[in-house]
């Protein structure tokens, strides 16, 4: 009989990798990765509350918003002249750079377009703070950067007020999150909570009617009379909205969904309820 405790071999590694490497990888793969890791240790240990952001969106509108204090801007020959021609305002010269020298800084997928900016991470305003007026998205333990990330794009395409979320169990309003926002971040507000329910009572108090947005809601979100303000909870993919998130919303509703699946990725439910709200609200398109 074979012997079932013996571990499979592994299958060799790319023609050409590092010993040690990862099956699978080219040498050049994990020498990018080590000089990843080396640069990240090298700029983030020192100072960790740097915002790192890349790619022409993100770093323009970083840029053009004055509420951010640019500490680096590192661009390739290119992308410095398309900032001149493109009269992007320059709160510190750029320091010219290779490609490569970018990428060192940033995971081995990341497409920065020659741009690569470190700045200070954007305030966090108080809750109390929020205008109580349009509509505010609260997600609840929503984790993933892209996801996080293509909602703030689609809040501020939907000119939402706000975003809220939990000061544990969220991403940092870096990097990757910031690449996905595609320069939403310096247009949509991102507010901290320490405890979601108390957010929410707080929200509540303002004079917010507050949805849940759950496949297990008794009513489809088009069909409530929806008025603002307006605060609608989104839950993380597979697990949704804690029973905790539920039972503070006035309202836990669904989105109706003709077709075979009855679910979306978490990122486009966001834009779909977005759209339903600002439908019923009758506000003006631009």
């Amino acid at each position: 009989m074979p012997d079932r405790d013996r571990q499979r071999p592994r299958p060799p590694a790319k023609p050409g990798a590092k010993p040690g490497a990862k099956p699978g990888t080219t040498r050049e793969q994990s020498e990018r990765r080590e000089r990843f890791e080396r640069a990240r240790r090298d700029t983030l240990k020192p100072d960790d509350d740097v915002a790192i952001l890349y790619g022409w969106h993100t770093v323009q509108a970083a840029l053009e918003n004055p509420a951010r204090r640019i500490r680096k801007l590192l661009a390739t020959e290119n992308a410095a002249r398309r900032l001149t021609e493109e009269k992007v305002p320059l709160k510190t010269a750029p320091e010219i750079v290779r490609p490569g020298q970018i990428a060192e800084r940033l995971p081995p997928d990341a497409v920065h377009q020659g741009l690569y900016l470190e700045a200070d991470p954007l305030p966090s305003p108080p809750i109390e703070k929020i205008v109580a007026q349009g509509v505010v998205l609260v997600l609840d333990q929503i984790t993933d950067p892209h996801n996080v990330g293509a909602i703030f794009r689609s809040a501020a395409a939907f000119a939402a007020s706000a975003i809220v979320t939990t000061a544990r169990h969220s991403p940092e309003a870096t990097g990757v999150l910031a690449k996905a926002a595609s320069g939403a971040l310096e247009h949509v507000p991102f507010i901290m909570v320490q405890n979601l329910a108390r957010g929410l009572a707080a929200l509540k108090d303002q004079g917010f009617f507050v949805i849940g947005l759950d496949s297990s809601g008794d009513s489809e979100l088009g069909s409530l009379p929806l008025r603002e303000p307006l605060a609608l909870v989104l839950g993380a993919e597979g697990r949704g909205l804690r029973q905790l998130t539920k039972d503070t919303c006035d309202h836990v509703a669904r989105l109706a969904l003709p077709g075979a699946i009855k679910s979306l990725n978490v990122s486009n439910a966001a834009a779909l309820a977005l759209h339903i709200a600002k439908e019923k609200l009758g506000q003006p398109r631009h």
